[in-house]
């Protein structure tokens, strides 16, 4: 990979330095990559990183109900990605040095405190996956959740609240989330629960909102560290937290669940999950913005969702509208990616 592409950098400045021209020659001695190849290579993480955050749904919500409660479940997940975070900082000295820049940015005013507080949305939506996927089940809770998501990231890179700072809603850009909330609404068309149920929507509503936002705060965090792994392990700190009191809050109302812990160690990979797509997020939003981010994301989680319906034993496989609803997802990502290349061309 050139030196000009690498997800540790800093984000190329704004101005003549994007306009078009030969390509240029990186210390390297290789050609560095346009603007609009290192946005469709952005793309492509987020799609992988959504992929991760259907399967960890799926994890999530099958912890839950073994153990009976949903805050459980999300305690576990989010202490277990902590735990693992915290052994890789104790062996990576760059690591150490990214949390010491992010202390020193909040001393002199160059992180503000709301921006470190990304991991209570992912706490939240880890929570929402334990106390709503039983009951709305995955289509209903993908539906809400990434309606969200698209609109919310449309209106978080428009008020200028990520790293690339604002970025204005232009027709594609306004085409694309159009575009996947109603595909991801004709995938999962024969799959909606009650309309009872979907006032409890609400919640992976709010959750993709919230992911959107925690894109954005994630990104100044990693920018001020310099290092994806302490701007993860920062934002596992804060969901921990949160978590943790809102497990407390359950249990002296709810009492203690009747569950139990299952055997299935791939129950308990929903950490591992996390810090992936939450350090893939982290490392990519300031080249692509919160936009193209989420709307990568929801590509990889609609497609991933298919797969897991076509291989997991039992499940139901993917009928016409499920799979006309997942092409018209890559539709709504390729609409402002193409826009954005052609920007720079």
């Amino acid at each position: 990979m050139p030196h000009d592409v690498s997800l540790d950098d800093p984000a190329p400045a704004a101005g003549p330095a994007l306009a078009a021209g030969p390509a240029r020659v990186g210390d390297t001695g290789r050609p560095a990559a346009r603007p609009g190849n290192r946005a469709a290579a952005g793309v492509a993480l987020a799609v992988v990183g959504g992929a991760g955050i259907a399967v960890q749904s799926r994890v999530n919500g099958s912890l839950a109900e073994h153990v009976g409660s949903g805050y459980l479940a999300a305690v576990v997940s989010f202490g277990s990605g902590l735990l693992l975070l915290t052994l890789a900082l104790l062996v990576s000295r760059r690591s150490r040095a990214g949390m010491r820049r992010v202390l020193a940015a909040l001393r002199d005013g160059g992180l503000r405190p709301w921006q470190v507080l990304g991991g209570a949305a992912g706490g939240f939506f880890v929570a929402t996956q334990g106390l709503t996927v039983g009951v709305l089940g995955v289509a209903t809770f993908i539906v809400a959740f990434v309606t969200g998501q698209s609109v919310g990231s449309v209106v978080i890179d428009r008020l200028g609240l990520g790293p690339g700072g604002v970025r204005l809603v232009t027709l594609p850009r306004a085409v694309g989330p159009v575009l996947t909330v109603a595909a991801v609404a004709i995938a999962m068309s024969g799959d909606l629960g009650s309309p009872s149920a979907l006032l409890l929507a609400v919640l992976p509503l709010l959750a993709g909102i919230g992911s959107a936002w925690q894109q954005a705060v994630n990104g100044h965090v990693r920018a001020a560290a310099g290092d994806v792994l302490a701007a993860t392990l920062v934002n596992f700190v804060v969901g921990t937290v949160v978590l943790a009191a809102a497990l407390g809050v359950s249990l002296l109302v709810e009492g203690l669940p009747d569950g139990a812990f299952p055997t299935d160690p791939l129950l308990y990979t929903g950490g591992i999950i996390g810090i992936a797509f939450i350090a893939l997020s982290a490392a990519v939003v300031h080249r692509i913005g919160v936009l193209l981010l989420s709307l990568g994301m929801i590509a990889g989680q609609i497609v991933t969702a298919l797969v897991l319906d076509v291989v997991t034993p039992g499940a139901t496989p993917p009928g016409v509208a499920t799979s006309v609803g997942a092409a018209l997802t890559l539709v709504g990502v390729a609409v402002p990616l193409l826009a954005e290349r052609r920007r720079h061309a």
